[in-house]
């Protein structure tokens, strides 16, 4: 029998299809070089933007002619999935049941564990899931609901694959997660309220600092050694991370390049800089979402900083790092952007000059706060129009070196 994957979305999203892959070699199956060839073919979805949504219901629907001509099992996992699996009413479920009633399985990534590791498809790069979720519910973003909590895999197993992947040869490592910088939190509050991020609300459900998480008490047998890392934030300690130390341990190994994605503005601690400063085989090319350069929006977007405060990170860090180099993600047109709050994006991009960014127009995603509470007002055309404007002043350097 012989399977064939198709991934939709980003990095974490490939490489959870390499352990499926995994886990499909585990069964007796080998890969088949095209869909032609597969008795099985598993769609590994995106539902970050509505575009790759629609994308996954297209395949379905080709695949359908393929299914009517000979056997095919089609079997659909990821984020789709995944916000199925979490949605109580079932309607969500219901819903892809109805538009894709061709799908054989819907299968939700976690029965895939992390037992086995990842094929790996790079022959000098081994990418590593550190954490899976998320907790931060920025009101455009549908992956708190697509994922979940935010869980970290247990830190020894991390330096494990890491080690094997050195032993095989790989020169260089990047560490996956929605939000690597808050590694280790669940670990080392072992079941304790973990402060996060309310729909709109803009405040952490606890914020009252270390001493509340009762840390001493409640921490993970297998971290009890680390001494934790908290990010002061809005003048309060948020969560304690260990991702400062596991970021180190992984440097130590002596890879050509260490790199990680993504990180979040409000949990990138002083420890953190000074680790990649300490060691220059981490990157020196550092993605850091900003979202949006206009304060307003970003409460909107239920983003926990200003732009002043982005700004003075990024300048923290090139103080203490140097040639370090920056990348992002935007979003144009998110509900009610005037063009005022687009230019305040536009201004700051052009203060930075990030080498790269991924821009993307607001479309809005089930579950969300964004979809069941602010109007997404900003027409097409409109979004359209600052799409390209940014696009113009972010790449074209890069066109006229070429």
């Amino acid at each position: 029998m012989k399977y064939f994957i198709k991934t939709f979305g980003c990095q974490q999203n490939l490489t959870d299809s390499g352990r499926i892959e995994n886990a499909f070699q585990a069964r007796g199956m080998t890969k088949a070089s095209s869909i032609k060839e597969a008795d099985y073919v598993i769609i590994n979805t995106c539902m970050v933007r509505r575009s790759a949504e629609d994308r996954v219901y297209g395949m379905v629907i080709n695949l359908n002619k393929i299914k009517k001509k000979r056997s095919l099992k089609i079997i659909v996992t990821g984020c789709m999935v995944g916000i199925a699996a979490r949605d109580t009413t079932g309607k969500y479920l219901q819903k892809l049941k109805e538009r894709m009633p061709e799908v054989d399985e819907f299968m939700p990534i976690e029965e895939v564990g992390f037992d086995n590791p990842a094929v790996q498809t790079d022959p000098n790069t081994g990418f590593v899931v550190i954490s899976n979720g998320c907790n931060n519910f920025c009101t455009y973003c549908v992956v708190p609901f697509s994922r979940g909590k935010e869980v970290s895999r247990p830190y020894k197993d991390i330096i494990n694959e890491c080690l094997e992947l050195k032993k095989r040869g790989y020169r260089m490592v990047t560490l996956l997660g929605q939000n690597v910088n808050s590694y280790g939190s669940d670990l080392l509050l072992n079941g304790a309220k973990i402060p996060v991020l309310n729909d709109l609300g803009g405040n952490p459900i606890n914020r009252k600092g270390k001493g509340s998480h009762g840390v001493k008490n409640a921490v993970s047998s297998e971290v009890k050694d680390f001494k934790p890392v908290y990010v002061k934030h809005l003048g309060k300690h948020r969560i304690p991370t260990l991702f400062p130390h596991l970021l180190e341990e992984v440097a130590k190994m002596g890879f050509e390049k260490v790199d990680f994605m993504s990180s979040n503005p409000w949990d990138f601690s002083d420890e953190l800089i000074g680790v990649i400063a300490k060691y220059p085989n981490i990157t020196r090319t550092i993605h850091l979402p900003i979202q949006s350069g206009d304060d307003e929006v970003l409460k909107r977007m239920n983003r926990w900083y200003t732009t002043k405060e982005y700004l003075d990170l990024i300048s923290k860090i090139k103080d203490q790092i140097s040639n370090v180099k920056f990348t992002t993600d935007i979003i144009v047109g998110f509900c009610g952007e005037t063009d005022e709050e687009f230019e305040n994006t536009y201004k700051l991009c052009k203060k930075v000059g990030f080498e790269k960014a991924y821009v993307a127009r607001y479309s809005p995603r089930p579950q969300t706060a964004a979809t069941k509470n602010l109007i997404d007002d900003v027409p097409p055309a409109v979004k359209k129009k600052r799409w390209l404007k940014l696009d113009s002043l972010i790449f074209k350097p890069i066109r006229n070196q070429k």
